[in-house]
């Protein structure tokens, strides 16, 4: 698990997931595992060797129209539900409250005060 205040995941969040893993499997021979997301279709995790490298999904309705596709960072964190109770007063703004995401962990997806977006995560430990 990564150490609280450093950058713990990676996501592409694309409009063709199709594209992405052809262009990073063809670039930096990634390979790809699919898992079903209930309410999003499917999640794909990118592999450099036995590696995960990050997650790709579509973004379609997940992101509001108009967005590209980027890359999405998260930070992990002590304690996601301490950690956004400070988001506001100091200048940011919470775009999606606290949730958990099964054997992952808790994450709240926020803007710092510039208003860049990234994700808070407290890790699920792992046994």
């Amino acid at each position: 698990m990564a150490a609280h205040g450093t950058f713990n995941w990676n996501e592409l969040m694309t409009n063709d997931v199709a594209k992405a893993k052809a262009f990073y499997a063809a670039t930096l021979g990634w390979t790809f595992t699919d898992m079903p997301m209930p309410a999003h279709g499917v999640y794909t995790l990118a592999h450099s060797g036995p590696a995960m490298a990050c997650g790709m999904m579509d973004m379609t309705g997940v992101t509001p129209p108009g967005v590209p596709p980027h890359w999405f960072s998260y930070i992990e964190v002590d304690d996601v539900d301490h950690r956004v109770s400070l988001v506001e007063e100091n200048g940011g703004k919470v775009l999606r409250a606290p949730f958990n995401i099964p054997n992952v962990g808790r994450i709240a997806i926020i803007a710092d005060a510039a208003g860049a977006a990234f994700g808070l995560m407290t890790s699920t430990p792992r046994s």
